[in-house]
């Protein structure tokens, strides 16, 4: 049996299908919740049940742990409704406009930024574009039936080909298919534009700390690009901190481009933190955890907000450093996470 969900404090209501996890409702429904992963491990979609019970899924227990569930919190990408139900959660209005579409690209240009990075360029057929916000991500449409989820790293304005920056894992069978064997002129079909990882123009004059680490550069790099361009045409400069951690210096596979925004741009800063230089990188910049760097220059981040992408430990010791010790209001970070999808034997 379907059932009805109420939204607080919105008052928006929408009907659960058998079978469909709150989320998926939602958006089938024009009602964007906040989500990233759709699988449980970020913790974007996380939400309060006011009244009624669900089940709650699989999920990560790092990311949705017993005490918060005794709490009334909930991963809605994950829970499905075994009653009516009243539930508490903000809403991405700025998404409910755009359409969810299935479309067919052809790859235009590989481009190998790093030795585990690769650019794809995408063109998508005559005539057609792809609406989408800054740090949304598509998924790519295996023939297996799998999926591989990739920010796109194009700003929206910028939509001649879809960028995607790929990275090179070990047992990674789309990553390893990227590195090995595909070419231009290969047909990709892919679903997007999905997550909830975007802009918020409210607040327009807070400064933003953009935290990125490895790929996770990609879908700020299209935030930034975009904000660039609407200062161009807006004029509303406001301060802007990126830093973004890597390895070693062959990681900061743009790290020019970043270098040329800090010139263009008066107020933007780029700080990027090696955590394992190489001797031969002859590094005077900055070292260590990415996120550590950020609370060693700010006494307080009050009135900042924080765009945060890369890896799950990064993006969680980030939220908890964060608003712990710096006192950023939990409202104010924004995350989205990179979790590698490799082949396991069992």
């Amino acid at each position: 049996m379907s059932y009805q969900i109420i939204i607080k404090p919105s008052e928006h209501t929408f009907t659960v299908e058998p079978g469909e996890t709150v989320l998926e409702a939602a958006l089938r429904q024009g009602l964007s919740l906040p989500y990233g992963c759709r699988n449980g491990s970020c913790g974007a979609c996380k939400g309060k049940i006011v009244q009624g019970i669900v089940n709650y899924g699989r999920y990560n227990e790092e990311t949705l742990t017993n005490t918060e569930k005794q709490q009334g919190l909930a991963l809605f990408c994950c829970a499905q409704p075994l009653t009516d139900l009243i539930i508490e959660s903000r809403e991405v209005d700025a998404i409910k406009d755009i359409k969810i579409r299935t479309m067919p690209s052809r790859v235009q240009k590989l481009e190998r930024v790093a030795p585990d990075v690769m650019i794809i360029y995408l063109k998508l057929p005559a005539n057609e574009r792809l609406q989408f916000l800054p740090g949304q991500y598509i998924d790519i449409l295996l023939k297996d039936g799998k999926r591989r989820s990739f920010s796109l790293a194009n700003a929206p304005h910028d939509d001649e080909f879809l960028q995607i920056h790929a990275r090179n894992y070990a047992g990674g069978v789309f990553s390893e298919h990227v590195f090995l064997h595909m070419k231009e002129k290969d047909i990709l079909r892919f679903e997007g534009p999905l997550g909830s990882f975007i802009l918020h123009e409210n607040d327009a004059d807070l400064p933003i700390i953009f935290l990125a680490s490895g790929t996770g550069f990609a879908p700020i790099k299209s935030m930034l690009e975009h904000i660039f361009y609407t200062e161009n045409t807006q004029g509303h400069p406001r301060k802007m901190t990126l830093y973004w951690g890597v390895r070693t210096k062959a990681d900061l596979y743009l790290e020019d481009l970043a270098r040329e925004w800090a010139r263009q741009h008066h107020n933007f800063t780029f700080i990027p933190v090696l955590s394992d230089a190489l001797p031969t990188d002859n590094w005077i910049g900055r070292t260590g955890l990415v996120h550590q760097a950020v609370l060693e220059d700010y006494e307080s981040l009050v009135g900042y907000h924080v765009y945060a992408c890369g890896s799950p430990l990064m993006v969680k010791a980030a939220y908890q450093d964060f608003t712990t010790l710096k006192n950023l209001p939990a409202t104010h970070f924004y995350s989205d996470i990179f979790v590698p999808s490799v082949s396991v034997s069992v």
